[in-house]
C-alpha cells in the first residue's frame, strides 16, 4: 500500500521569481523553487519561446514532454526583448520580483539594459542568478559549450575512462544539474536569507564548471596526497578495486557491487562463495576481481538479487529506468504521485525536495507561450 505524503509545507510561497533560463539548469532550479512555493514566471521569446518547446517527444500545444516536465506550475510571458518597450516591462517586474535567473552568455543582459547593476538599482533586495558554463569572468567566460564540454575541461570525463582510456558519454547531464541548477538553488536560498537579514540582494555567478570539481574529491586527494591523478580503469572509485565494480550476470544483466567496507566485503565473499585466498584483495585485486566476475557471470541476475536479499552487501541488480519507476519502494515514497496536466496526466518530474515540501499528487499544468501577463494572474488548470 502506497504511504500518504506529509501535509505539504510552502516554504517559498510569496516569492516571485522572474526566470529569462532555457533548457535544462535554469529551469531545473526555478523548478524547484516552484514545486516548494514560488511563484515563476518566465520570460520567452515570441517566436517558439524556450528551445525546449520543440524537442521531442511532443506532448501538447507543440511543447514537447522535457518542457512539459522542467515547467510545470509556472507562468509564461513572451517578450521581444530586443524592443524597449519590453525591456521597460521587464524593469517594472524585476521592481517586483524577488528573484531573477538569467542563463545567457555574460554581458548579454548588461547590454539589453537588465543588468544586475541597472536592476539592483530599481530593486535594492533583488537575487540576480547568472548561470553559465565557465563563470561570469575569465579567459573561457565567453566559450560556448554544453555538459560534455564542461566534464571534458574539469577532468571529470577522464575519471570515468575504461581500462582502455576512453571515456564514456554520460548517462546523466551532471554539469546542467550537479553544477548548475542545484548550485544556483542553493546559491539562491542562501541570498535570500541574507537579504532578509541585510535588505540586500546578490548577484550569484554560478559556474558549472566550477559545480562539477566537488565530484572528483577523491581523485583530488589521490592528487594532493602525490599519488597523481588515477590511471583509466584504476583506483578504489574508478575500476580498479574489485569492491567497486559492474558484473555482469549470465542472462546479460548486471550486478552493481559497492561493499567498499571490509565488514561488507566479507559478507559478499561469504555470499558468492569466493575462495578465502582471495577475498583478501590486498596483494593482486585484479585476480580477485576476475575471480569475482567469473562467479557473478555463472548465475542469473535473479539468482544474485535473492542471494544477496537480506544481506548487508551493498549490492543491486541494475534496473532500467521504467522498472525502477515502478518499483514499490520508491512509489511508496510518492515520487511520481504529482501530476502534470495535459491531453492525458503523465507524472511529474520528481525533484530533490523533502517529502515534506513535495506534492501529494497535485496536478499542475505547464505554460502555454506567453499565455500570461504578470504574476497575478492565476494558472489555468486546463
Amino acid at each position: 500500500m502506497t504511504s500518504p505524503l506529509q501535509p505539504r509545507s510552502r516554504p517559498l510561497a510569496g516569492i516571485r521569481v522572474l526566470d529569462f533560463s532555457t533548457l535544462l539548469p535554469g529551469p531545473l532550479a526555478t523548478l524547484i523553487l516552484a514545486e516548494a512555493g514560488a511563484d515563476v514566471l518566465k520570460v520567452e521569446r515570441p517566436e517558439g519561446g524556450d528551445d525546449m518547446r520543440g524537442f521531442p517527444p511532443a506532448f501538447a500545444d507543440a511543447a514537447g514532454h522535457n518542457f512539459a516536465l522542467l515547467n510545470r506550475g509556472k507562468r509564461s510571458l513572451a517578450l521581444d526583448l530586443k524592443q524597449p518597450a519590453a525591456v521597460e516591462r521587464v524593469r517594472q517586474l524585476a521592481c517586483e520580483a524577488h528573484v531573477l535567473v538569467e542563463q545567457f552568455r555574460p554581458g548579454v543582459m548588461a547590454r539589453l539594459g537588465l543588468g544586475h547593476d541597472e536592476l539592483s538599482r530599481l530593486n535594492p533586495r533583488l537575487v540576480y542568478c547568472s548561470i553559465t558554463g565557465y563563470g561570469q569572468a575569465g579567459p573561457m567566460a565567453q566559450v560556448a559549450g554544453h555538459d560534455l564540454n564542461y566534464l571534458a575541461e574539469t577532468g571529470l570525463l577522464m575519471l570515468a575512462a575504461g581500462a582502455d582510456g576512453t571515456p564514456p558519454v554520460p548517462p546523466g547531464l551532471i554539469a546542467d544539474i550537479g553544477g548548475g541548477a542545484l548550485p544556483a538553488v542553493i546559491n539562491i536560498l542562501m541570498a535570500l536569507r541574507e537579504a532578509e537579514r541585510t535588505g540586500r540582494g546578490r548577484h550569484l555567478d554560478v559556474a558549472m564548471t566550477d559545480g562539477l570539481f566537488a565530484w572528483s574529491f577523491w581523485a583530488q586527494g589521490e592528487i594532493a596526497a602525490g599519488c597523481g591523478a588515477p590511471k583509466p580503469g584504476s583506483g578504489l572509485l574508478a575500476g580498479g578495486s574489485p569492491r567497486y565494480q559492474v558484473y555482469p550476470t549470465s542472462d546479460g544483466k548486471f550486478v552493481a557491487a559497492a561493499p567498499l567496507e571490509q565488514k561488507f566485503w566479507q559478507n559478499f565473499c561469504a555470499a558468492i562463495g569466493l575462495d578465502r585466498k582471495l577475498a583478501d584483495d590486498g596483494g593482486d585485486p585484479a585476480a580477485t576481481r576476475a575471480a569475482v566476475a567469473r562467479i557473478i557471470a555463472g548465475r542469473t541476475a535473479e539468482h544474485w538479487r535473492q542471494a544477496f536479499a537480506g544481506r548487508d552487501v551493498c549490492c543491486a541488480v541494475a534496473r532500467t529506468l521504467d522498472e525502477a519507476m515502478c518499483e514499490p519502494h520508491f512509489r511508496d515514497r510518492g515520487l511520481f504521485a504529482a501530476q502534470i496536466v495535459g491531453p492525458r496526466p503523465v507524472p511529474a518530474l520528481p525533484v530533490p525536495l523533502a517529502t515534506c515540501y513535495r506534492d501529494a499528487g497535485d496536478a499542475k499544468p505547464f505554460p502555454r507561450l506567453g499565455e500570461h501577463k504578470s504574476w497575478a494572474e492565476e494558472m489555468s488548470q486546463t
